[in-house]
């Protein structure tokens, strides 16, 4: 398993984003109860109603906090008060803002367990995703059903003790991109191949509906904490990523 870190940055107060530069944020979603009561004030009743659904405390607290920080990050870059963000959806279900006199900023956000992940740019499509990386999970069974026959060829050649990480490496890869593209599951995981050989670099190899579409993406390889594995994938041109601790 990948167990090294990559390297998460304290922001400066007066953090600005550049055309091209891509901010990954990440999130702590186990906080004080007092901050989940802040953090749900700033959300939408959609939202809200949305946070009651949850069954279990912990998992109602886990999507306040990564909703509310992410309004609070981009409330940050647009300088308004989080309540003031306004989202609207795609007819696959992938948020975008609605900014009033303003150059509307472009994110994704992925939480699994107790972190999230948000990333932002100004000016590339972007999706990221995170996993926790679970030994008790199908991964045979799973990327049989969903991933491509390379896919699960190159998976089954992998020595046991890394077919696990290999497995959620190529799932956060995919996912990644089937949210940049703004498609969703639409695109089915099983027409297109990305790298998955833990440690080996984050790549888009093939897509059966166009050849060429492989070269106009890149993937990035995020990892966030000890038994996490995730990725961002974002038109492959001269970006610049940086990585920030949000500290609630």
């Amino acid at each position: 398993m990948n167990t090294a870190a990559d390297s998460w940055a304290s922001p400066s107060s007066n953090i600005t984003l550049s055309s091209n530069a891509v901010h990954v944020w990440r999130v702590t979603l186990d906080v004080h109860a007092t901050i989940v009561h802040s953090l749900f004030a700033t959300l939408c009743a959609t939202e809200k109603q949305r946070a009651e659904r949850f069954y279990l405390q912990l998992h109602r607290d886990r999507f306040i906090v990564g909703r509310g920080v992410l309004r609070q990050i981009l409330a940050s870059y647009l300088q308004i008060h989080p309540s003031e963000i306004n989202f609207s959806y795609n007819s696959y279900g992938k948020p975008s803002l609605v900014v009033a006199d303003a150059e509307p900023l472009r994110f994704n956000l992925s939480h699994s367990q107790e972190l999230a992940l948000i990333a932002v740019t100004q000016s590339y499509d972007i999706g990221v995703d995170l996993e926790s990386v679970r030994s008790d999970f199908p991964c045979q069974q799973i990327a049989e059903r969903f991933f491509s026959p390379t896919e699960v060829a190159v998976l089954r050649s992998l020595p046991p003790d890394l077919q696990t990480t290999a497995f959620f490496t190529c799932w956060t890869r995919k996912e990644a991109f089937i949210k940049a593209t703004g498609k969703g599951l639409s695109l089915p995981l099983d027409t297109f191949d990305v790298s998955l050989i833990p440690g080996e670099p984050a790549k888009l190899l093939y897509t059966a509906w166009d050849e060429s579409e492989a070269q106009r993406w890149a993937l990035q390889e995020i990892i966030p904490g000890f038994g996490y594995v995730g990725a961002i994938a974002l038109p492959n041109k001269d970006w610049d990523l940086k990585r920030y601790q949000y500290n609630v």
